[in-house]
């Protein structure tokens, strides 16, 4: 392709508005253009990406025996409402209605269309196992959208879903899918992890995410870089870092500490390791039985050098249903003071006291003292305070606690999340939708599912994310928009160069390497400045100069100097450097 024949739109500075790094970029490059509050065009250029990124998940999709199909945008609200899910998605989920006052939705996922189409298409065991998949777009409306594509309200992704007869059928399509995701991010050319990670919204039993590593990530990723073990830090199971409770050694005293109100500060004030103190966090339930509303109040205690993973807060007996934080005047009337000075000592008002395996060891710590500008040290389980009513892994993960598969210790990184796959079984839409196959007596039963999503749109920014420079964009070859850009120097004023450059290109297309050929005339700084923002992985540069010693000039995006290279051995080094 020449480049005039597609569209470069570049800038020298983002707007200001752009936030990260692959939100500026993909601006500047011409990539993008904004349309609204998350929403954007995507031009050209970045349209060729999208395709390649496409290309490769249908290549996977489809030698994995999943099937495409095409399910709508708009849904009505009718299969939203069988599962539960148009009262329980949230503001999130786009509401819209027809001329004829009829509820519909924008789709940000397809299960509940999937399964409609299953309980209608599927009736026999037969016919299992069934994998669907559609590329499509989605709509989440975002309360503040940001990050570019990176957190956009209107995005394509890739959903598929697995339809099985029973659970181990579906947990081998699980690990298809789990096998098949790993060979499209291997093809992408991306640096990533797959990990363990928490079910969220979409529900189920089991579930991975595909973190692209990048700083700028949003999540983090518990890994242990002497196995194969990773999990979203929400999900990492944090081992007790105590093997045992030692006996008390000193006596429980009320020590003030005015003003201090912090872990760390009272750590401070009393020369204590901050490991020495418990840091308390207050949650409430409220349950209604016979239009009376009862709230409970928990004490939920930490390590003061540690924090609440709420996630797993979210999963203890009494707290599935639901919690929120208390509120100021629920706090004064259980401990008799304000936040900052609480203990699970002498409570006003009885709570329920769940404490972190690592706490539940502890001996001799110091916590509040339910008293404004004092606290408690030399505190013990079972002498000053009743053992507390349950202990439950309740804390984020850290780098250097134990690997829960005992094979090292855990290091934190920052990733991306691109992908995710989901084992739903069958309580989540199969039961509630009544969506059933005949096994072999003859007799109905819900279909086991699984699901799987792939963030095309959101794989540019994390890709982006991952790889730039100063200069710009530093795109894998498999989903660059060019692999390959021809840049001669005087095209529009030397006949040598123009037949030279357009041999190069016709010679390289007619290998199916996917070349541009700059034939817009720019002055050369301009033109590489272009291309390195933009990001193509190779560059050959064609000059009189060169032509003269019947040379050119390769260079890698990442190269910090180009080769010089014979004229005749171009299209091989280009291969080669490919290929590579």
């Amino acid at each position: 392709m020449k480049a005039t024949a597609t569209f470069i739109s570049t800038l020298k500075e983002a707007p200001a508005d752009a936030e990260v790094v692959s939100h500026r970029l993909m601006l500047r490059a011409g990539f993008i253009k904004r349309l609204g509050a998350g929403i954007y065009n995507y031009m050209p250029l970045g349209l060729r990406v999208i395709r390649k990124v496409e290309a490769i998940i249908r290549e996977e999709m489809n030698r994995a025996g999943a099937v495409e199909l095409l399910m709508p945008v708009v849904q009505p609200a009718e299969l939203w409402q069988e599962s539960g899910r148009f009262q329980a998605y949230g503001p999130e989920l786009l509401r819209i209605k027809d001329r004829h006052d009829r509820d519909f939705i924008i789709q940000p996922t397809s299960e509940e269309v999937v399964t409609d189409i299953a309980r209608q298409e599927l009736r026999s065991y037969k016919q299992l196992p069934r994998n669907f998949y559609h590329i499509q777009t989605k709509f989440r409306d975002e309360r503040r959208p940001r990050f570019g594509v990176m957190r956009g309200r209107e995005f394509t992704m890739k959903d598929a879903y697995s339809f099985d007869r029973d659970q181990a059928g579906a947990l081998k399509s699980y690990q298809g899918m789990f096998d098949a995701y790993r060979r499209i991010f291997d093809r992408f050319g991306l640096q990533y992890r797959a990990v363990a990670a928490d079910t969220g919204a979409i529900g189920g039993d089991a579930s991975h995410e595909f973190q692209v590593i990048a700083d700028t990530g949003e999540d983090a990723i518990a890994y242990c870089p002497d196995s194969d073990y990773a999990a979203n830090v929400e999900l990492a199971e944090a081992l007790p870092l105590l093997a045992a409770r030692a006996a008390p050694t000193q006596p429980c005293a009320k020590t003030p500490t005015p003003g201090q109100s912090t872990c760390e500060d009272v750590a401070a004030l009393l020369g204590l390791p901050l490991t020495q103190t418990v840091k308390s966090l207050v949650l409430a339930t409220d349950v209604e039985t016979d239009g009376v509303v009862r709230t409970t109040i928990w004490l939920l205690l930490v390590r003061g050098d540690h924090s609440l993973n709420e996630v797993k807060a979210g999963k203890l007996p009494g707290l599935k249903a639901g919690f929120r934080f208390a509120t100021g005047a629920e706090i004064e009337s259980h401990f008799g003071c304000k936040a900052g000075y609480l203990g699970p000592i002498a409570t006003a008002l009885p709570v329920k006291v769940v404490a972190d395996r690592t706490v539940a060891l502890m001996s001799d710590f110091a916590c509040g003292a339910n008293e404004a500008d004092f606290h408690l040290t030399g505190v013990n389980w079972g002498r000053d305070l009743p053992e507390p009513e349950l202990v439950a892994d309740i804390r984020n993960v850290v780098a250097g606690d134990p690997s829960p598969d005992g094979k090292g210790l855990l290091a934190i990184q920052r990733g991306i999340e691109v992908g995710h796959v989901f084992y739903l079984g069958t309580k989540k839409y199969s039961v509630p939708m009544k969506a059933t196959f005949l096994d072999e007596n003859g007799k109905p039963q819900p279909f086991e599912m699984g699901c799987y999503g792939i963030g095309v749109t959101r794989i540019l920014g994390a890709a982006i994310e991952q790889n730039h420079d100063e200069r710009g964009i530093i795109w894998p070859a498999s989903i660059a928009p060019f692999a390959v850009v021809v840049c001669p120097i005087g095209y529009d004023r030397s006949a040598e160069v123009k037949e030279a450059a357009d041999r190069l290109h016709d010679e390289l297309a007619a290998l199916g390497i996917d070349v541009v050929l700059d034939d817009r005339g720019e002055r050369p700084g301009a033109m590489f400045a272009d291309w390195e923002l933009i990001g193509v992985p190779l560059r050959v540069v064609l000059s009189d100069r060169g032509l003269k010693a019947g040379t050119v000039e390769v260079q890698g995006r990442r190269d910090t100097a180009a080769a010089v290279v014979p004229l005749a051995d171009t299209v091989a080094v280009v291969k080669a450097r490919l290929a590579a």
